[in-house]
């Protein structure tokens, strides 16, 4: 099955040519595209020396630069990749894996789940996480561990179908919330995650996470 690797960046120069160069190490059939989301660092750059199709936007989010993206992949699975190196694409074959042999429409890696490296680092985004997935697991009678992890895997239809509107970090929410909502078949699958501090570029604040919790409590009462 081919696999579309769909990669939001906002001033990721340090870290997109080495994401790129690793996804392009996977022996998968690949599509690579990714959204400069209005960078001013050469991001855009970088990406087009490194094969992938490039689409340009002004600064929205990285919301919006997913709903940018899905349009333009071709492959059987999108894959959400992060260009920050939080997340390291030699996890996506097993991420995958449960769509590939047809259990699955939707895969959450999670951070929470134990079994892959983790940073040792902010405990109150910890805390928020956790807040989070159990919020989304009463609001939608589920059991995500993580819902807010930035790795997730779809059938491509699937994502189409979401009718997502957010522009920002809450776009995971809404992802999890409709895919939930539709009661579709979700997986989890341990991951490993190389968190950076605010100080190493990291972007989402406190305030994603009251927004998160809003978005999460307003799918579910209105879809």
């Amino acid at each position: 099955m081919r696999v579309s690797f769909l990669v939001p960046a906002y001033n990721e120069a340090a870290t997109i040519g080495e994401l790129l160069d690793r996804v392009a190490a996977l022996d998968l059939d690949k599509q690579v595209v990714v959204v400069d989301d209005g960078s001013t660092d050469g991001t855009a750059e970088i990406a087009e020396g490194r094969g992938a199709l490039v689409l340009r936007q002004a600064n929205r989010g990285k919301g919006a630069a997913v709903r940018a993206g899905i349009p333009h992949v071709d492959g059987d699975i999108v894959v959400i990749q992060d260009a920050d190196l939080e997340y390291d694409p030699v996890d996506v074959p097993a991420l995958i894996d449960p769509i590939v042999r047809g259990v699955a429409d939707v895969v959450f890696g999670s951070r929470l789940s134990g079994g892959r490296p983790q940073r040792a680092y902010l405990f109150w985004h910890l805390v928020g996480n956790k807040f989070l997935s159990l919020l989304t697991s009463v609001l939608f009678n589920t059991t995500i561990s993580d819902m807010e992890t930035g790795y997730k895997a779809f059938r491509t239809e699937v994502l189409r179908s979401l009718d997502l509107k957010e522009d920002d970090f809450a776009i995971e929410p809404e992802i999890t919330g409709k895919v939930c909502r539709r009661h579709l078949r979700v997986y989890e699958l341990p991951i490993a995650y190389y968190g950076r501090t605010y100080a190493e570029g990291k972007k989402i604040t406190w305030r994603d996470g009251l927004k998160a919790a809003w978005v999460l409590v307003r799918v579910r009462l209105t879809g």
